[in-house]
């Protein structure tokens, strides 16, 4: 099965990284196509489909709505209609991002697709804040988890009514830190949680063995792969829009998406930052993580 390369360059779902300016996420895909990127999965097969843009940022959230919520739903449907194109037309969809929100797409395709599909969320943090648990809900990238697995605002987690897009039995969560504040929820509620110290102490065969008992165990059609770049560690990859300490090695990384690609239904990568990166280093990094780790995208779903 050949990929099918999309571009979503959202920044819609983060905070301003200060007044008056914009998340430069939305810059990721260029900016991965500069590093080489595109060419090299072009050299394995994969045939670029477009891209789908998004609206523009307003930073407007109010009372009980995300900021640049309208758009982030406009953006979704887009996309969710992208992504239905090319699992028609039998390609693996990898969706270049962008930001987290585009969870939202992947869920709304997925979610009204034939079949059951699972998914595996592999990011620095949880991503898990959500009306139930906090005051302060307005960025849907730091809420996207929560969202995919119908614990955030309906217009946001139930679109088409299709709450939720992900069981939370069928969702692995792979790679945040120990402190982070929604582990106990997260732990409580989904398959697997598997922070990435537990990765390094463990291996990555082990937490690989985990996902995989969780969103492709047998039952499941797939399952979709979510990839924040902050997994990694700030040491390794800094050009993202909330780096922590304690996060994976890029050969850790690798070997993980490795992994899980050759049975995953799609993946999607987020939040890297071109604004923070003016030598290109962490894109040609990211590429070099990038090329061995999915391009064996649905090889063993053909």
């Amino acid at each position: 099965m050949r990929i099918g390369l999309v571009s979503a360059p959202s920044n819609l779902g983060l905070r301003p990284p200060a007044p008056s300016s914009v998340p430069g996420c939305a810059k990721a895909p260029e900016a991965l196509r500069e590093a080489g990127l595109h060419r090299r999965l072009g050299e394995l097969g994969a045939d670029e489909r477009g891209v789908v843009l998004a609206g523009r940022y307003a930073d407007d959230a109010g009372p009980g709505s995300l900021r640049n919520q309208a758009a982030i739903i406009d953006h979704a449907r887009r996309l969710a209609a992208r992504i239905d194109l090319l699992r028609v037309g039998g390609l693996a969809p990898l969706v270049l991002g962008g930001d987290c929100s585009i969870l939202v797409a992947a869920g709304l395709a997925l979610r009204r697709a034939p079949g059951r599909y699972g998914l595996v969320h592999l990011d620095g943090h949880t991503d898990f804040r959500h009306p139930g648990n906090s005051a302060h809900c307005a960025s849907l990238a730091g809420e996207d988890l929560a969202a995919a697995v119908g614990r955030h605002w309906p217009a946001i987690a139930g679109l088409d009514g299709l709450s939720p897009y992900f069981s939370p039995a069928d969702t692995a969560h792979a790679g945040c830190r120990d402190d982070d504040p929604h582990l106990a929820e997260t732990s409580a509620l989904l398959g697997a949680v598997i922070p990435a110290s537990q990765i390094r102490r463990h291996g990555v065969p082990h937490a690989a063995r985990t996902i995989l008992g969780v969103a492709g165990r047998a039952g499941l059609d797939g399952y979709w792969i979510h990839l924040d770049v902050d997994i990694l560690d700030p040491a390794v990859m800094p050009a993202v829009d909330s780096p922590d300490p304690g996060g994976l090695s890029a050969a850790e990384l690798t070997e993980l998406l490795a992994a899980l690609a050759p049975r995953a239904a799609g993946a999607q990568v987020t939040v890297f930052d071109p604004d923070l990166d003016p030598g290109g280093s962490h894109a040609r990094l990211l590429t070099d993580i990038l090329i061995p780790g999915l391009a064996p995208l649905s090889r063993d779903r053909q």
